[in-house]
């Protein structure tokens, strides 16, 4: 991935069950067309379970503030014992490539970018 406009592009093309923290996080990704999206509007444990039985693979988009650390691993740790391969390169990606630590903070930067 060489920016943000390719990230969002691979996610786009991405038949991967993408989860994220909450409504506004889907909104912002839904605006590029970014689809197969979960929001976290269930107890952890029951979000493991429901992605488990219908998914092999998932990208896990949670904020990078301390709380969305917690539920990044809590949503890993489950999911990988349940059998869940967890795609760890776009979260990675916004790490180390962006200043981004919200997922509906896309929007804003893309916005700053084209200025």
């Amino acid at each position: 991935m060489q920016d943000l406009h390719d990230w969002i592009t691979q996610l786009q093309n991405t038949d991967k069950l993408i989860i994220v923290e909450g409504k506004k996080d889907k909104l912002a990704l839904e605006q590029f067309g970014i689809q197969n999206i979960l929001t976290l509007n269930k107890p952890i444990f029951s979000i493991i379970e429901l992605v488990a039985e219908s998914h092999k693979e998932c990208i896990i988009l949670s904020d990078l503030d301390r709380e969305g650390k917690k539920i990044y691993s809590a949503l890993k740790h489950g999911l990988q014992r349940n059998g869940v391969k967890i795609d760890t390169v776009f979260r990675e990606f916004l790490f180390k490539k962006t200043k981004i630590t919200n997922i509906e903070g896309i929007t804003s930067c893309l916005r700053m970018q084209n200025l």
